[in-house]
């Protein structure tokens, strides 16, 4: 089997190193280079995962005992930060975190590339995150009040909500700039700047996940930014679009809504699903199973999620056939992902298993989704459906694929491309104990939820039975529980960032070309761009080749 040959100089000022025209913050701020731009991504959406934590902390703690719980805080006021918290947590973190973090530091590496196809236009989606988080964050400080609607806006109480929701929804409008600019710029370099000899089924899996999403990124998320523009300009002029007192129709925003927001789900796990495709192989020490079954069913996924939108509504008119139809499409939707279930744990079958933090995120990954989906398969059903919706068995759910997927997901990509972009390794040990908390203290606070949502528990409410108390307990438990293991996990970066132990080139054994470079890489990737023989993991297949040599 042929080998990848590349070469570079390694006397070359890394990307953290370079001093180009600009100094100090200017030069990340002013800087067009795809690695600085996604850890520019990363501080800032780091730094609202803080605060969105924070107000799921003080929810918790609220619903910690039946009643009021935290002297002076009304049901407004809960109302509001409920809604801070899945903006921030949604539209700040989640759906921009792995494409916009990793997507830009790792895909021009993985394909051969220098940088992406337009370097400016990557800035300035990065300005338009931050244009339209600064807006949003206004809307805290200025009108008569925070924005109580939830992350949703469900009409009509967002047209009729005297809080400041027309700032907050515009924020959110930019920020879909951002998505959809980067889609754009991922979708062109990935079509045009692939290494020489690196054809369609040659390219990574994780360059696979993005390209799946950034077509989603690029189709839907205008679907949304128009129904948000709608909004403010029914808030603005009353031009009777979703307002029923003026013949409007507010079941219309919700399919508007959901088709964005549905397939924004698999704008958040399929990227995900792409990091955990390149860690499982590399910790089990052999090539991927099913390589094109699992690239095939990332489009599969982006494709189907377009048609299962109306589940998120089978509590309001719907005819039969229709109600049926989305109900059979959600269990279609199920079967890509559960191909790629399948083949990561055949991949760890019979494999040389190194059991590094990287590896124990990515079980924690497929654990957690496989748990989010088949409950998302009960909301697919249409007799559940009426029993669990809009219950907590709903927030459940949402959070096992959220953030036990796409959370779990990305902490594990950190970990495994850490000594990558910082040259540095971290406190594997101190890894090993906060994983624990954060494994334990995640189903503690989510399981009790799905639980809850059984027993008929209603979600976004400040207050509730005596009955339902202790599974309210249980999960505000495991909400410190968790927040201790993400503290940790903060220190053990942050400290690791600058005094850990220096990283050599390819650390973990990995065969995808971001380790044939430096860590961290020098500013231009390549001094030569490289050219790609044989598979996608052909460095596994080699390895598994000699093994068997060798019995």
């Amino acid at each position: 089997m042929a080998s990848t040959v590349v070469t570079h100089t390694p006397a070359v000022l890394n990307y953290l190193e370079e001093k180009g025209r600009h100094a100090g913050i200017l030069s990340w701020v002013l800087s067009t280079d795809h690695k600085r731009i996604g850890l520019l991504y990363m501080y800032t959406m780091f730094a609202f995962f803080g605060v969105g934590v924070l107000m799921g902390l003080i929810l918790r703690l609220e619903l910690l005992t039946p009643g009021p719980t935290i002297p002076g805080f009304t049901a407004n006021m809960y109302n509001a930060v409920f809604t801070l918290h899945g903006v921030i947590m949604i539209f700040l973190f989640v759906i921009p975190g792995l494409p916009a973090i990793f997507g830009n530091f790792c895909m021009p590496i993985m394909i051969g590339a220098r940088d992406v196809a337009f370097p400016r236009l990557n800035l300035l989606s990065w300005y338009c995150f931050i244009v339209g988080a600064g807006i949003a964050v206004l809307a805290l400080f200025t009108g008569q009040g925070f924005p109580d609607t939830g992350w949703t806006f469900y009409v009509p109480y967002s047209l009729r909500t005297g809080t400041n929701v027309t700032l907050g929804m515009l924020g959110a409008f930019i920020i879909g700039w951002s998505s959809i600019l980067t889609g754009l710029n991922f979708l062109v370099t990935i079509h045009r700047m692939r290494a020489p000899g690196m054809g369609w089924f040659q390219m990574p899996l994780f360059v696979w996940a993005l390209y799946a999403t950034a077509w989603i990124q690029v189709i839907a998320t205008p679907v949304v930014g128009i129904t948000l523009a709608l909004v403010m300009l029914e808030r603005a002029i009353d031009v009777g679009i979703f307002n029923p007192a003026l013949g409007g129709d507010p079941i219309l925003f919700q399919h508007m809504f959901w088709i964005y927001s549905h397939p924004a789900v698999y704008i958040m796990i399929l990227p995900a699903m792409g990091a955990i495709s390149e860690i499982i192989p590399t910790f089990a020490g052999r090539t991927i199973f099913g390589y094109k079954a699992i690239a095939l069913s990332s489009l599969s996924i982006a494709s189907v999620g377009y048609l299962v939108w109306a589940h998120h509504m089978f509590t309001t008119p719907m005819s039969l056939a229709a109600l049926f139809v989305f109900s059979l499409l959600t269990f279609f939707v199920a079967i890509p992902s559960g191909v790629k279930v399948f083949n990561w744990v055949a991949t760890l079958y019979k494999g040389s298993i190194d059991l590094r933090s990287p590896l124990l995120f990515a079980l924690s990954f497929i654990f957690l989704f496989s748990i989010g989906g088949l409950t998302g398969l009960a909301n697919g059903a249409l007799g559940p459906n009426l029993h669990i919706h809009d219950t907590y068995f709903i927030v459940g759910h949402f959070h096992y694929v959220m953030f036990g997927g796409t959370g779990f997901g990305l902490f594990a990509a950190l970990h495994y491309w850490f000594p990558k972009m910082y040259g540095r390794m971290y406190n594997e040990r101190l890894a090993w104990y906060y994983w624990a908390l954060m494994f334990v203290g995640f189903n503690m606070l989510y399981f009790s939820m799905l639980i809850l949502g059984m027993e008929g528990n209603p979600r976004r409410y400040y207050d509730y039975l005596p009955r339902f108390q202790t599974w309210h307990v249980v999960s505000t438990v495991g909400s410190w529980i968790l927040v201790a293991g993400l503290l940790m996990m903060a220190y053990n970066f942050i400290r690791s960032a600058r005094r850990g132990a220096p990283a050599p080139a390819n650390p973990w054994g990995g065969v995808t070309l971001e380790w044939t470079v430096p860590s961290p890489p020098p500013v231009e990737n390549f001094h030569e761009i490289p050219r790609w023989e044989g598979s996608a993991y052909h460095g596994f297949e080699k390895l598994q080749r000699r093994r068997s040599e060798a019995q």
